[in-house]
């Protein structure tokens, strides 16, 4: 296996907690922020008040979504990594740079998931 698909396969394993607690917060957001970005593309209509309809669902999408990033931070800080030298994980920018993209997407996440309470404020 070349360096370059190893590194690629290493990222991915890696950040999969990462990546999940990311599509679940969009699932979370979706019935809100779905009707803002449709309205905000021009999109109109009275069946956008159907999208609604995934909103019984946002606490578990949100739980689910607190619970992958708890799992990526405790990968990322809490428990200690064992490399091999010459492998990524090795390489401290390597680290640096997951932690980077973790805290980013931490917010973001954190965005789309307050959105319902700040909404008001921005349509307002």
């Amino acid at each position: 296996m070349n360096e370059e698909c190893f590194v690629a396969e290493y990222t991915v394993t890696k950040n999969r907690s990462l990546i999940t607690a990311a599509l679940l917060a969009v699932g979370a957001s979706l019935c809100c922020v779905g009707p803002f970005v449709l309205l905000m593309l021009g999109v109109s209509g009275a069946w956008i008040g159907n999208l609604t309809a995934l909103e019984p669902y946002r606490p578990i999408f949100i739980g689910l979504t607190l619970l992958f990033l708890g799992l990526a931070f405790r990968k990322l800080y809490l428990v200690p990594q064992v490399c091999e030298p010459g492998t990524p994980c090795a390489n401290p920018s390597v680290r640096r740079n997951q932690r980077l993209i973790f805290w980013f997407v931490t917010a973001i996440l954190g965005l789309l998931i307050a959105f319902p309470w700040y909404a008001p404020i921005l349509l307002g």
